[in-house]
């Protein structure tokens, strides 16, 4: 058992043990102070606290962040590499990621090179991981009965493991940005940004346009945490809610790819994911970008609201 995990086994505040006594020295362990504790705001921030506390503590969650981290840094040396001996970055099929061309001339396209390298396969397993493993995970070591019993609800959990999720998809996303840009400014000149139109714009206009698209691809991640929370509601084993989830992510892609199946593919999450590109563009195309967006908040209202009916009526606390 995980240090993290070990630590759900002392009761979080708010909680009461299994048999139903009251942890002695705590204010909200039952009874009317637990319901005056309950309404107070800080009680339900210090939830939101606890499940990232928990979630960015473990293991695992920290692996998968080095991991993310090390793919830009893999990208810009195999780059280097290929431009200090005369050679053009991009295969000569035309594969590769987007912008992997430019990087010798900016470093900062190692930013855009890299959250289109991870966007298809990386960040949305290391989502799935996290998001599947949330509800699962716990019940599977026998942490979740002690949540349920604190005088949250199941539906502020349910939230406060959603955000979690989210919040790690922002996180992941950032972790791609900031070691690409690293590397990318240790490797590679920097200096005024040429945009898809063809158009140059500041090195710090470039930085700008680098966060908000790394805002973009931390929001088209979150379709995947809403599948993968509902996912996880559905077994009391995290390791299978978090295969389940990977291999729905992979099987949406290939279908995604299949060009018979084009009129089902604008209603698949990953299908806009490649548009935050189009924010290099002057002027920004908006249309697949909010298209995007909007799909994403589709998915995290269908798939929230049926793990939400999942949560609050089914007994998953194994």
């Amino acid at each position: 058992m995980s240090q993290a995990e070990a630590s759900r086994q002392k009761l979080p505040p708010g909680a009461v043990p299994a048999d139903g006594e009251p942890q002695s020295g705590n204010p909200r362990s039952g009874g009317p102070g637990a319901a005056r504790a309950a309404v107070r705001p800080g009680w339900q921030l210090g939830l939101f606290r606890s499940e990232l506390t928990t979630t960015f503590r473990r293991w695992r969650t920290l692996a998968l962040l080095a991991v993310l981290a090390a793919v830009p840094a893999l990208i810009g040396i195999a780059v280097k590499v290929e431009s200090d001996h005369g050679s053009t970055a991009r295969d000569p099929s035309g594969n590769g990621p987007a912008f992997l061309t430019d990087i010798t001339n900016n470093g900062l396209f190692l930013v855009f090179a890299a959250l289109a390298a991870t966007l298809p396969v990386f960040l949305p397993m290391a989502i799935g991981v996290i998001a599947g493993d949330s509800v699962a995970g716990e019940a599977s070591a026998g942490t979740l009965r002690y949540l349920l019993v604190a005088p949250a609800g199941r539906t502020r959990l349910l939230l406060a493991k959603f955000v979690c999720a989210v919040a790690f998809c922002l996180a992941a996303t950032l972790v791609v940005a900031a070691s690409a840009l690293a590397v990318g400014a240790l490797l590679f000149p920097l200096g005024d940004v040429t945009t898809i139109s063809g158009t140059q714009i500041s090195f710090a206009d470039g930085l700008g346009r680098a966060a908000l698209i790394s805002a973009v691809v931390a929001a088209s991640l979150i379709g995947v945490a809403a599948v993968g929370l509902f996912v996880s509601t559905l077994t009391s084993s995290g390791i299978a809610a978090m295969a389940t989830t990977v291999g729905l992510v992979i099987t949406v892609q290939i279908l995604d790819g299949i060009p018979q199946l084009h009129a089902l593919q604008p209603y698949l999450f990953p299908h806009y994911w490649l548009s935050f590109a189009d924010l290099l563009r002057a002027p920004v195309y908006w249309d697949e970008i909010v298209k995007n967006l909007e799909l994403q908040g589709l998915y995290a209202m269908v798939f929230g609201s049926a793990a939400w009916a999942r949560f609050t009526t089914k007994d998953i606390a194994a």
